[in-house]
């Protein structure tokens, strides 16, 4: 019985070691994927049977069963992580198992651009291919319950950026994301803003922000359009800015903007009502935050388009109607 036992112990030896020896080989050659590049995700909570299998029905041609003794054997079954993965061709078991481990997930993008209106921000998030669409069907009023923001309107408070997250995120976590980063640089300006600013609070210093955004995309011109509308401010004069009248119109702006558009009072039409309109018309870029907090030092009330991007100013209404004859009354350029 003695050597029967012993007989029995070498053959397991040798089985064993076999076993290793193939699952060693097969750790280090390269599998075949069904297309260049494959992404799977390990939903939270998988184990690595589970995320074996996971990847096998994503398309890379490997035995789940083998990569899960591989990561147990290699000490890593226990500390793999949630997320959203891609492999390459060429890639072996034991790099996966590495990659699983260590959380080397892939990441997605999405860009918020300065000047757009929550309406565009919502279709870059709904319609990214690698984002979870839980804004969908949302109102607005409780997407921003959900981000955790104090403000029921939405218009113009998430930063325009480029957001890295892990594939298959959730839209509300990036939406998230832009808007604290939209309240820490409000706050930062709002702090190095200047004493005279006739503004009464940072949200008021966002809509402001993004009338500037929406007027130009001059850098140079951003400081000198913030004076006009600051002077307006200051003295009671009507903003009369054609950009608030086209944001208050909607979907309806078909381009063009008529006499009767800017005769039909709204919310937003800074010419039938006086002072800022009740919300930000677009998401203000930092160079425009930093021109409606510090605008520069003029007494101009007036300017208007030459129609190449820039922009004549004037500080009578005698001299801006002679810069709308020219530039625009007579369609003659500069």
């Amino acid at each position: 019985m003695k050597r029967l036992l012993i007989r029995l112990a070498a053959l397991f030896g040798v089985i064993l070691l076999s076993t290793i020896g193939a699952l060693t080989w097969y750790a280090g050659r390269p599998l075949t994927l069904q297309q260049p590049v494959v992404d799977f995700t390990v939903q939270r909570g998988f184990t690595m049977r589970q995320a074996a299998a996971a990847i096998a029905r994503a398309g890379v041609d490997v035995q789940p069963d083998l990569l899960y003794w591989i990561a147990r054997l290699g000490g890593k079954a226990a500390l793999i992580k949630a997320g959203s993965y891609e492999v390459h061709a060429g890639v072996t078991p034991w790099q996966l198992v590495l990659k699983l481990s260590a959380g080397d997930v892939s990441q997605g993008e999405v860009l918020f651009v300065e000047g757009w209106n929550f309406r565009q921000v919502r279709e870059a998030l709904e319609n990214h291919p690698y984002l979870q669409p839980d804004t969908r069907g949302l109102s607005e009023e409780e997407i921003m319950r959900r981000i955790g923001a104090g403000e029921s309107r939405a218009e113009g408070l998430f930063f325009p950026d480029t957001y890295l997250f892990d594939k298959q995120s959730s839209a509300l976590a990036v939406l998230r994301r832009a808007y604290v980063a939209m309240q820490q640089r409000l706050a930062a300006a709002w702090e190095s803003r200047d004493p005279a600013l006739p503004l009464a609070s940072p949200y008021e210093l966002l809509v402001l922000a993004s009338i500037v955004e929406k007027e130009t995309g001059r850098p140079e011109d951003r400081g000198l359009i913030a004076s006009v509308f600051a002077n307006r401010l200051r003295i009671g004069m009507r903003l009369q800015t054609d950009p608030t009248v086209i944001y208050g119109l909607g979907t309806a702006f078909d381009g063009r903007l008529r006499r009767r558009d800017l005769d039909t009072d709204h919310p937003w039409n800074t010419y039938t009502r006086a002072g800022l309109p009740p919300t930000p018309i677009a998401i203000p870029g930092r160079d425009s935050l930093q021109a409606a907090v510090r605008p520069a030092k003029t007494d101009y009330l007036y300017f208007v388009s030459r129609g190449d991007g820039t922009s004549v100013f004037s500080r009578t209404l005698e001299d801006h109607n002679r810069a709308v004859d020219r530039y625009q009354r007579n369609g003659k350029g500069s």
